[in-house]
């Protein structure tokens, strides 16, 4: 066997740090979970190892001095002991995207196909986290991204007329309330109206009581199967089946089970904060006495850095590129503003 080159050695022993790395990142992500999603991980951790020790085998003696995995790895990991939660499996999601194992040569197929898998693993575990979190997070972002344009569009659309700033910060603070109120109010009558609804579908409980004197040849029980989606043959045999033995106790129908919605009182406070939050930052140059282009230019810019942390939290989560969620954020946040502050200029002028 040929002598592999410094080039080679390099690239093995990099390609050594980053699997250790990868390995420790879903230990400690392991060590904050419990149940399946420990199992999960430890054995991914475990599939690492085994990458490792192909670049073991390739190294020989030439291992060297134990070098670190890369920068991102080595972030993630610092996020995974302090954190664990579902951004950090978001980001373990695109690293694992990022494998170089598809076109690299010393490379095995089944060390390729290991790192597209563990993609997938990683995607439905981090899928988990977003389902668990998709309402509170849809309100927040959703919420936090209205008040932000919202009130950022309407201060800069009325400043521009030239109306003066204790005027301006009045109407940002109707704004605020308004909008605020107006997200609350909405929330709480979606929220309310949904379980209304899913409880309107339910069965009737006292429905049961009727069995014991339904007719065994000739009753409807099979009815209420097939309005449920059974097929008809599927609903006969089932209601044959509860009338042989009406001695044991079960429902005529199983309640259907509902996503976890919230209360309604809730969800109304929750989109109320977050509107508000967003839509107070337009307003703070106001607030602290500033006037004029200073004022807008402040307002823009803080509002700027709010809407690129939405978009970079939401390209986070959704495991694609932040930096470019963070840029589609800010562009439709501020074309809004714009749009507004070049029609309130259009009215100054006129007037």
């Amino acid at each position: 066997m040929s002598q592999p080159s410094a080039k080679s050695l390099r690239k093995w022993r990099r390609f050594l740090a980053d699997e250790r790395a990868e390995a420790s990142v879903y230990r400690d992500l392991a060590g904050r979970r419990t149940g399946e999603d420990r199992e999960i991980l430890l054995a991914l951790a475990e599939a690492e190892a085994r990458h490792e020790a192909h670049w073991l085998e390739l190294l020989g003696d030439q291992v060297g001095r134990a070098q670190r995995g890369d920068i991102r790895t080595r972030m993630l990991g610092w996020l995974a002991r302090r954190f664990g939660s579902v951004f950090v499996l978001a980001l373990a999601q695109r690293a694992e995207a990022r494998s170089p194992y598809d076109t690299d040569a010393d490379a095995t197929p089944a060390m390729a196909a290991d790192e597209r898998i563990h993609g997938e693993v990683v995607r439905a575990l981090a899928a988990r986290g977003r389902n668990r979190l998709s309402g509170t997070f849809r309100a927040a972002v959703f919420g936090a991204n209205d008040g932000l344009v919202s009130n950022l569009a309407l201060v800069l659309g009325v400043g521009a007329t030239g109306i003066p700033t204790p005027l301006i910060l009045a109407t940002g603070l109707a704004g605020l309330l308004a909008g605020a109120l107006s997200m609350g109010a909405g929330e709480f009558v979606s929220v309310r109206s949904q379980r209304e609804l899913l409880a309107a579908s339910d069965p009737d409980p006292d429905a049961d009581s009727a069995l014991p004197f339904l007719d065994v040849d000739a009753n409807e029980l099979a009815l209420v199967y097939r309005a449920r989606g059974m097929s008809e043959l599927e609903a006969d045999e089932h209601a044959a089946e509860i009338l042989r033995d009406l001695s044991v106790e079960r429902p005529v129908v199983v309640a259907r089970e509902h996503e976890e919605i919230g209360s309604a009182l809730g969800a109304a406070v929750s989109s109320f904060l977050f509107f508000a939050s967003g839509a107070i930052i337009p307003v703070l140059p106001y607030l602290f006495g500033a006037s004029g282009i200073a004022a807008v230019i402040i307002a823009a810019a803080l509002v700027g850095l709010a809407l690129l942390c939405t978009g970079a939290v939401v390209g986070l989560l959704s495991g694609g590129p932040p930096l470019l969620r963070a840029l589609r954020q800010l562009a439709i946040g501020f074309g809004a503003a714009g749009a507004t502050y070049l029609l309130g200029l259009a009215f100054g002028a006129s007037a």
